[in-house]
């Protein structure tokens, strides 16, 4: 299981469009999603995938770390378990 922050997504982009971008380019499909609270400048979300670990999501994540997708530049950071 791996799990990926997803930051400065646009306020209202549905989980679908955010699955439909992600398997663009070349991401599985997450097994969760959690829309995290914050003051609305910078909308974020944690997704859950359980078919891969954390050393291929880091191998895909470069992918989408820092590309501007619908006007905002996306910030894609692997999240790391402390006490696992």
């Amino acid at each position: 299981m791996s799990r990926l922050l997803l930051t400065n997504i646009e306020p209202g982009t549905s989980d679908e469009e955010i699955r439909a971008f992600l398997v663009k380019y070349g991401l599985p499909e997450f097994d969760a999603i959690e829309h995290l609270p914050g003051d609305g400048t910078r909308p974020a979300v944690e997704l859950t995938f359980n078919t891969i670990g954390p050393e291929i999501l880091r191998k895909l994540q470069g992918r989408i770390d820092h590309m501007y997708w619908k006007r905002r530049e996306l910030s894609a950071t692997i999240m790391h378990d402390r006490f696992s």
